[in-house]
């Protein structure tokens, strides 16, 4: 294998990009199987809009098994719903799996109920089956008539006919939302090395082994071009097509996305499947950063027959000089400050040491990643020296949702401390974002 991959993994680092895992196999010889502690590929993560694939391969199943039509009215399940504006009244089942439904954008509004029902209650922007407009909204619809059609939760459905035969079922759940229904829209969380096996069971028309997984069909039917998302603003990968409820990227490649860098790839025509987990919030743009400098990798024909055992994950880490280090002990108190914690409790040095407000403790070491469990929950943090006095802490998170948290302390000759902490992440609390400056 060339060192494409290797300069991916330094690429999406140096713009603070944090990778948790990394798999790649080619003819269903893993290549490329790495994971950053606490994370990795058999940990389960959340893999956001990943999960609009699983509900579109669920509705393809009840298709294929006579249970409904692609061409069936989305209100002729959802009669509760009448009256509705016209466009929703035309709106076909094909067209919420290919992205061309009659909403400009997701329908709902996080934190508010009814998600279902406002699907139908707000009113439609334009005609159904036209434009490509990428809607979670529909996605969360298409589960609701999953469940409602196979009675039960939409992972049970898939378990027997997808999950169990891949192995994906150990750890795999989805979140639901407001009304219990599956969250077919960014939900999902399994461990990536189940998604390794679905990519290839993609890539093998269904077959996985020489075992049938999947019948051709479906598979065919999942990524058949059928809308065009040429305008999007997301990137070249994300504007060459789209299929049911799948990207296609370009040539006879596909992919799954989710939010912060969850990337599912299958490259039939080079039998090639590739996996990233990630965490790209603290990255302006990052996500398509990410698909970009991964696809470009991918793209290198030099994959050779062996493993690449060569290639390690690592946390994105601070520079350091221990020169540059500064020893604080004992309680500051903020003298100046927005949204700033009223005191911190350092204890920090050139070996590493914690810094502590009153609602969480980061601890760190220079030499080695630091594995603890936060609010945001299991986490690895780094940090380093890189300037004189200046002290720089790197946090990536996995609960439920993805988390990072940078903290810079620079400490002044006149014994003055000054700290800005920045939180990213879908969920991730308010107080982790503050600035201000301390005395002891």
């Amino acid at each position: 294998m060339s060192g494409a991959l290797h300069d991916f993994t330094a690429q999406a680092s140096a713009a603070g990009i944090s990778l948790h895992s990394l798999e790649v196999s080619v003819e269903g010889h893993t290549m490329v199987r790495s994971g950053v502690a606490p994370f990795g590929v058999e940990v389960p993560h959340r893999l956001y809009s990943v999960s609009k694939s699983f509900t579109g391969l669920a509705i393809l199943l009840l298709a294929q098994e006579g249970m409904l039509r692609l061409t069936d009215g989305i209100m002729q399940y959802f009669p509760e719903m009448a009256p509705v504006h016209p466009w929703l009244a035309q709106t076909r089942i094909d067209d919420m799996l290919a992205m061309t439904g009659p909403h400009s954008r997701t329908s709902y509004v996080e934190g508010a109920g009814d998600w279902l029902a406002s699907y139908f209650r707000v009113p439609p922007t334009h005609r159904p089956g036209t434009l490509f407009t990428y809607d979670t909204s529909a996605s969360y619809v298409l589960a609701a008539l999953v469940e409602r059609l196979s009675g039960t939760a939409l992972l049970d459905y898939l378990r027997p006919r997808l999950l169990d035969p891949l192995g994906i079922s150990g750890g795999a759940r989805m979140l639901t939302g407001p009304e219990g229904i599956a969250h077919g829209g960014s939900g999902l969380i399994a461990a990536p090395a189940g998604m390794l096996r679905l990519a290839e069971t993609l890539n093998g028309a269904g077959l996985w082994r020489g075992k049938r997984i999947l019948p051709a069909a479906v598979v065919d039917r999942l990524r058949e071009p059928r809308s065009d998302p040429g305008l999007q603003t997301w990137g070249a990968p994300f504007r060459a097509g789209y299929g049911r409820q799948l990207w296609l990227p370009g040539g006879d490649s596909w992919m799954m996305f989710g939010l912060g860098g969850q990337v599912v790839y299958g490259d039939p025509a080079r039998a090639l499947a590739a996996v990233v987990t990630a965490d790209t919030t603290p990255l302006a743009s990052g996500d398509q950063r990410l698909v970009e400098l991964l696809l470009r990798a991918l793209s290198v024909d030099e994959f050779g027959a062996q493993p690449h055992a060569a290639l390690t994950l690592q946390p994105v880490t601070p520079a350091h000089r221990v020169s540059h280090a500064r020893t604080l002990a004992g309680r500051y108190a903020a003298v100046t400050g927005e949204r700033a914690p009223a005191t911190l409790e350092l204890a920090v040095d050139a070996a590493g040491g914690s810094v502590r407000t009153a609602t969480y403790t980061l601890p760190f070491s220079i030499s080695a990643p630091t594995i603890t469990t936060l609010s945001l929950g299991a986490a690895v943090v780094t940090a380093g020296w890189s300037s004189p006095g200046v002290l720089d802490v790197q946090v990536s998170a996995l609960g439920d949702d993805i988390a990072s948290v940078r903290l810079r302390l620079v400490a002044t000759d006149d014994e003055v401390v000054t700290v800005q902490s920045q939180g990213f992440g879908p969920a991730i609390d308010a107080s982790w974002s503050w600035r201000g400056s301390y005395r002891a």
